[in-house]
């Protein structure tokens, strides 16, 4: 009796395959968390580059800023800061690695589609190492702009939405929903290029010195900029 030909490995026959059981493999570049934990429960074992990733928040502030740290200090080029919800703190963001000097922060209406409309021509322009981009509601259409704009270049892209909007479709291949706990966070992965994950992860962050006693770390540094004075600069 013949034996039955192995199954070809899904890798090998397109880099977007995988089998259900098993982390993707990332066709693109990815940036480490600085977290073992977390990078191990990722698909190519950090933050994708050049997609979105989606950070779901209660509030702003739970540790996000703590979360992406490792990943803002390992990307060359400013880090972008899109209309965040405080002003940022310059003595806070400069003890996580972020001096003013890599900083732009752009400063928009919340309730127009202006920040969205500077992120995408910001990641289309390819000039920064990351942008964080706070915003309440994104329409379907204007969250797969974004991941098409990440797309065309090498950027660390994370948008920072309320839990509510977890109900809500959308294209990003990550998204975490984060809450706070005592020492830390905890990370549920709603959507992720892989097996599905029910168990919470606990992420410690622990607080320095300088959080508790000056600035939180956690609310965004840097002069604000409006969003058309600043895109000529980056655009070039």
């Amino acid at each position: 009796m013949a034996r039955p030909d192995p199954i070809t490995a899904p890798e090998a026959l397109h880099p977007s395959l995988w089998l259900a059981s098993q982390l993707a493999r990332s066709a693109s570049r990815c940036v480490d968390t600085g977290y073992a934990a977390l990078s191990a429960q990722l698909p190519g074992g950090g933050w994708p580059v050049g997609a979105l990733n989606e950070l779901l928040l209660p509030q702003a502030g739970v540790g996000e800023m703590r979360l992406l740290q490792p990943a803002l200090v390992r990307q060359k080029g400013p880090v972008v800061l899109v209309q965040p919800p405080q002003i940022p703190q310059t003595l806070a963001l400069s003890a996580l690695g972020l001096p003013p000097s890599r900083l732009i922060w752009v400063r928009s209406n919340p309730r127009s589609s202006d920040g969205l409309w500077a992120a995408e021509q910001i990641l289309r322009s390819g000039s920064c190492g990351a942008v964080l981009l706070w915003h309440q509601h994104a329409r379907g259409e204007h969250l797969r702009r974004l991941h098409l704009a990440a797309q065309s270049g090498d950027t660390l892209f994370c948008m920072l939405r309320p839990m509510s909007e977890a109900r809500e479709a959308s294209p990003a291949p990550l998204r975490l929903a984060l809450e706070p706990v005592a020492g830390g966070v905890q990370i549920a992965f709603l959507k992720r290029r892989g097996p599905q994950r029910d168990e919470p992860l606990f992420l410690p962050l622990t607080p320095s010195l300088l959080q508790r006693r000056h600035a939180p770390l956690d609310r965004p540094a840097s002069a604000p900029a409006s969003a058309g004075s600043v895109l000529p600069v980056l655009v070039g």
